[in-house]
């Protein structure tokens, strides 16, 4: 059986890349690409797939509310997240969310069609150096750190917060306000009882939170 693959992401040459590794192997096909929230909203509706390989970090909305709603309209369209975020705290909110795969694109040439064969078969796929991450992470106690008290749309913000864009820049990734943004962001130190954002990167920094261009932002 053949397995069709619909591809989500907002840069042409990923999706270019991941439709010439899927054509050029046996026994997949790429029937649809998208390249922002809405536009992979559209693709899902109409066109019937196995795998979605989704991009989290597209223009429209956050990608985990992205991922939650495509999974209550297409329950059994298997989801396979590519991203560039390496972080072991996003790629278990991306499972709870819905996802029956996460892969990092410094990965996808080499994994790419393992991952997919995997997740269509009914698995579930993780990188070895994630799920590395992962069994570290039972080690710890249950919201043992204030960030794990965060919504995912908090913990969102936080990693752009993190990552240097403004309240603005946010509002607009997120498609909402700039005082909505600001009152995420009064939350969030709440919760994690930081004075300003300032305390936020340093956390952030000193848990090794997020990728290392995120933590020098």
């Amino acid at each position: 059986m053949t397995t069709k693959v619909l591809i989500a992401d907002d840069h042409a040459m990923v999706r270019e890349g991941l439709r010439h590794i899927l054509a050029n192997a046996s026994g997949f096909e790429v029937a649809g690409e998208a390249s922002d929230a809405a536009s992979t909203l559209a693709l899902v509706r109409s066109t019937p797939a196995h795998v979605l390989v989704l991009d989290l970090s597209m223009p429209g909305r956050s990608g985990l509310d992205l991922l939650k709603q495509l999974k209550e309209e297409k329950p059994a369209l298997r989801v396979l997240v590519l991203t560039m975020h390496a972080e072991q705290q996003y790629a278990a909110r991306a499972f709870k969310s819905g996802a029956a795969g996460y892969l990092t694109k410094e990965s996808a040439s080499t994994e790419l069609l393992t991952a997919v064969a995997k997740v269509a078969a009914g698995g579930a796929y993780v990188s070895i150096a994630m799920a590395e991450r992962f069994a570290q992470s039972l080690t710890e106690p249950a919201d043992a750190l204030p960030h794990q008290r965060l919504s995912d749309r908090e913990f969102e913000v936080f990693r752009r917060l993190c990552a240097g864009e403004s309240i603005n820049q946010i509002g607009e990734s997120l498609c909402v306000s700039a005082k909505t943004i600001s009152t995420y962001k009064a939350r969030i130190l709440e919760k994690m009882q930081m004075p300003h954002e300032a305390a936020l990167v340093r956390y952030a920094v000193r848990h090794e939170l997020f990728d290392d261009d995120t933590g020098n932002a």
